[in-house]
């Protein structure tokens, strides 16, 4: 009998149970903004990828919500292209759709990054990046992800931005030449160290804007302070190449994505062979009493001056300057300056190829105190052209009333001047500019601006027009120059 009343009781208790789920209302909430959150806004897959790299990391998607809302999408922008892989609350699938979080509750997305750090750049670059986006009614809502894809020196380390850092020579030379490429993070400066970077030596500069107790400013410099030296001995069929890390098609062409390289006042021995230097917002930048010399060196898509130097000793051979958002070189506060077989392509800027003066203001609307240093400037078998009537600006603070205060001269180079001829200006500018050649666009260059080829055209007015010098017998490719009929700039055609 006992057992016959708890069977009963037993079913009645299922009964009502039943019962009672049943008039449980099951709330979805529909409202067009889900109030959504989440465990972090970036993953980043820190992984030091020295083999095939797959590690996983996880956000969690919380349902601030009292009632249950429905996840319409969680898919990863990239798609099948992508790096990474997903789990959506045990669904794997790079798109996951309608799935439901209960009111304070949240769910698990996992994602996974495989990458073979052997790859070549253009299938893992250095930073590879996607988004992990989700939709809930009318609300959206991103979690970028982020890893490393390749194997190479990250300088001083990956996590350096917005830092200053140093490295510690203990006397001895700071070698750069393995075969795997270097990425620059934050300000690296010289001191105390000569810095030697080996030929085919690609060095990656990662920009952005740096944040911290200075101040704010551009982020991704190599610095060379007053007891620091650099050396680079790339060679034409091995350069040494200072790029932007965004090395994706689209970047390539992008100026002004890493601060430059900075040479600072009083440093010596500077030497930069067979270089490239592009991607900078100033390529090369050299102050006061620094001496650098450059041969055979390239500077492009910088969004300001290709080169700017301030009171200094340089000397250039075989370098080849475009699409600088500012001067090709802009020599300021005097100095002495040598360049020959120079090619300055300063198109697509209302700037001139060169600009030079002997003065230093001390605020940048020259209202307060003026100090001058004379210049020395020559350049011999040199090309400026441009789009501009006047592609060499100069300015003499002295007006010419004091003697080797503002001296230079041209040699056997095609110029691009006209109002720098006025009588208020530099009327006599043909005195020192001795064999030139004063050209328009409409004349005959270069042998293709559309896809940066700076070699001289078959009918090019570059043509024999210059003196040869012993000590720049090559050109910019490393091939030999005819001593009897040498053309201007830094390339030479092979007749």
């Amino acid at each position: 009998m006992f057992n016959k009343l708890l069977l009963s009781f037993c079913f009645l208790s299922i009964i009502l149970a039943i019962s009672i789920s049943s008039c449980h209302k099951d709330t979805v909430n529909d409202s067009p903004d889900i109030d959504l959150s989440f465990s972090a806004d970036t993953l980043r897959f820190d992984t030091v990828f020295t083999e095939v790299g797959t590690i996983t990391r996880f956000v969690k998607i919380y349902n601030n919500e009292e009632d249950a809302v429905i996840v319409d999408k969680v898919y990863i922008e990239a798609s099948n292209q992508s790096f990474f892989r997903m789990n959506v609350d045990g669904i794997e699938g790079s798109e996951v759709e309608n799935i439901r979080i209960e009111g304070q509750d949240s769910i698990y997305v996992f994602i996974e990054a495989s990458i073979d750090p052997d790859n070549p750049l253009s299938i893992s670059p250095f930073i590879i990046e996607d988004k992990i986006l989700i939709t809930a009614n009318e609300s959206s809502y991103t979690v970028h992800v982020e890893a490393w894809g390749q194997n190479a020196n990250y300088f001083p380390s990956r996590f350096s931005s917005s830092t200053i850092n140093a490295p510690i020579c203990n006397g001895m030379p700071l070698v750069w030449d393995d075969p795997k490429p270097y990425v620059i993070y934050g300000v690296l400066a010289i001191d105390d160290c000569d810095l030697i970077i080996e030929a085919g030596t690609t060095v990656y500069m990662h920009g952005g804007v740096a944040i911290n107790d200075i101040g704010v400013y551009n982020d991704g410099l190599l610095i060379i302070t007053q007891t620091g030296s650099i050396t680079t001995k790339g060679t034409a069929e091995n350069p040494v190449r200072f790029l932007s890390d965004r090395i994706e098609p689209e970047f390539q062409d992008v100026s002004g994505q890493w601060g430059g390289l900075v040479i600072q006042a009083g440093s010596r021995n500077n030497s930069f062979e067979h270089t490239h230097i592009r991607h900078a917002i100033v390529g090369l930048s050299i102050d006061s009493a620094a001496v650098v010399s450059l041969n055979n060196c390239e500077f492009s898509f910088t969004s300001g001056n290709g080169l700017s130097a301030a009171h200094a000793i340089v000397a250039g051979n075989n370098c080849l300057f475009y699409e600088n958002g500012s001067n090709s070189i802009s020599l300021n506060y005097g100095g002495n300056y040598v360049f020959n077989h120079c090619t300055l392509a300063n198109y697509d800027n209302q700037a001139p190829a060169l600009s030079a003066n002997n003065i230093r203001c001390s605020d940048p609307l020259c209202q307060g105190d003026i100090f001058t240093f004379p210049l020395s400037a020559e350049f011999t078998n040199c090309i400026f052209a441009g789009n501009e009537a006047d592609e060499i600006s100069l300015f003499d603070i002295t007006e010419g009333m004091e003697a080797n205060f503002f001296d230079y001269q041209f040699n056997n180079c095609i110029v691009t001047v006209d109002e720098i001829l006025e009588p208020t200006a530099f009327p006599n500018f043909f005195d020192n500019c001795s064999s030139c050649d004063n050209i328009t666009r409409d004349d005959t260059l270069f042998l293709d601006l559309l896809e940066y080829d700076h070699h001289l055209d078959t009918m090019s007015i570059a043509l024999d027009k210059g003196i040869f010098l012993p000590s720049v017998p090559l050109d910019l490719d490393g091939l030999p120059r005819d001593p009897t009929a040498v053309d201007l700039g830094c390339y030479e055609l092979q007749k």
